[in-house]
């Protein structure tokens, strides 16, 4: 691929990345009116859709309080990956 072409498929990728940022507000700001409408309720009805909303409780590990607290067992346990992080500037 010539330095041209690289150039041009880069403009076209942002062009796109553009593209569905300008997707995501727009559903998410569609969502948040759904939710509006929603208040307190966990399930509507409408139509052939269901939507639900609900509270979802999690549990994680504090891991820095771990780290300070604890920190050969926080060792002892923690495992390190590599990722290759693409990005165009």
């Amino acid at each position: 691929m010539t330095p041209t072409e690289l150039e041009s498929k880069i403009r076209e990728l942002r062009q796109y990345t553009s593209i569905i940022e300008e997707a995501q507000t727009e559903a998410e700001a569609i969502k948040d009116q759904i939710k509006a409408l929603m208040g307190n309720t966990e399930e509507l009805h409408a139509g052939e859709y269901k939507i639900t909303w609900k509270a979802v409780t999690s549990s994680r590990i504090d891991t820095a309080a771990l780290k300070r607290q604890l920190p050969e067992i926080a060792a002892q346990y923690t495992t390190e990956t590599t990722v290759r992080r693409f990005c165009v500037a």
